[in-house]
């Protein structure tokens, strides 16, 4: 479930970030870092959301330095926009 807007949806389907236990916060692709984990959807949206509500600190129960959201944001910026429903999906009929 994505902490951000509370979708349920498969776990390989969200992105992973875990509290390391040297206490840093990290995007975690393969899932299996040790630590504690959240998940957020693919969607810059929700990144923003749970970097500016506190949602992802409460999750990971630590405070983030302004370097890991400067961090997370970076890496936020980098996923794909998300593409609007019914685009790319073949017309039924003829």
């Amino acid at each position: 479930m994505c902490v951000a807007c509370r979708e349920h949806t498969a776990k390989r389907t969200l992105i992973r970030l875990v509290r390391t236990p040297e206490g840093t916060v990290e995007v975690d692709p393969t899932g299996k870092k040790n630590g504690r984990g959240a998940y957020l959807c693919e969607t810059p949206a929700c990144w923003e959301k749970a970097l500016k509500t506190g949602l992802l600190s409460r999750a990971l129960n630590i405070t983030l330095s302004q370097e890991m959201i400067a961090s997370l944001r970076l890496h936020a910026a980098s996923l794909p926009p998300p593409v609007p429903v019914g685009v790319g999906s073949a017309e039924q009929g003829s």
